[in-house]
């Protein structure tokens, strides 16, 4: 499985997995929960951005992480746009980017295997409510991993569309569906042929 790990021996790499996926998760739902006015748009971005300027992380890695969320910034602004106006689409916009982005931090510095660890060990005290802790940890894992593998099919298309000189968004669309399709038949096959069902 592709992952968005980058080994590295910065802060966030060298923190254990369990407090930061706690700092992480704390931060993301903080930025999520603010109200929709500029002052925590602003909030929004400098944690973000302080959260990618340590060391081992950078700020470069933030703007390969947005340039990865363009069209879902495309179409998280667009659409509020339309009915909500351009300052309550712009402020959405920019937490929503800034939650997915420290989402991504957590999976850029944390190996799958301790990432599905903390989270089975997260969700093992709802085990008597019927929660199958290492299912529900391999579903988010797989999850988090299915991310920059559909950005790479999505650079794929767009390479194929310009070296044919082709343009618009259904020459995009269709082959980018297509691919992301076929990933998903081999994601669950391979994961039949593991036995997870």
């Amino acid at each position: 499985m592709l992952t968005a790990y980058r080994p590295g021996r910065g802060p966030w790499h060298l923190m254990p997995a369990g407090p930061k996926t706690a700092v992480l998760l704390v931060l993301t739902l903080a930025v999520s929960l603010l109200p929709t006015v500029w002052p925590a748009a602003a909030i929004s971005g400098v944690v973000c951005l302080a959260c990618y300027a340590v060391p081992g992380v950078g700020l470069r890695a933030l703007g390969q992480q947005v340039w990865a969320l363009r069209w879902l910034v495309v179409v998280a602004f667009g659409i509020p746009c339309i009915f909500l106006g351009v300052e309550a689409a712009l402020v959405g916009t920019i937490r929503i980017v800034a939650a997915v982005s420290l989402a991504g931090l957590l999976a850029a510095t944390t190996p799958v295997a301790l990432l599905l660890d903390v989270v089975e060990r997260a969700l093992r005290p709802l085990r008597p409510l019927g929660v199958d802790a290492a299912r529900a940890a391999l579903l988010l894992v797989v999850a988090l991993g299915t991310v920059p593998t559909l950005a790479r099919l999505a650079r794929e298309v767009r390479s194929a569309q310009q070296a044919r000189g082709a343009r618009g968004i259904r020459v995009f669309v269709v082959p980018f569906l297509v691919l992301a399709l076929r990933h998903a038949d081999d994601l669950g096959d391979a994961l039949t042929a593991r036995g997870v069902r």
